[in-house]
């Protein structure tokens, strides 16, 4: 794979699933999306990465 094939992540190495959200703390992925993240295509990755921001992985004190 060069360098140009290479699959956008929004991993923060920071792989913590929270257990009340099941969200990765690093990067508001959950387990699944972690998991299937190479095997998606780019137009489904896309969309999570739009998603992510307003994702809340730690519940709000």
């Amino acid at each position: 794979m060069g360098q140009n094939d290479k699959i956008e992540s929004p991993c923060t190495n920071i792989c913590q699933i929270h257990p009340e959200t099941r969200l990765c703390i690093g990067c508001a992925r959950s387990i699944e999306e972690i998991m299937d993240w190479a095997r998606m295509s780019a137009k489904e990755r896309a969309k999570i990465m739009a998603e992510l921001p307003k994702r809340q992985p730690r519940p709000e004190v």
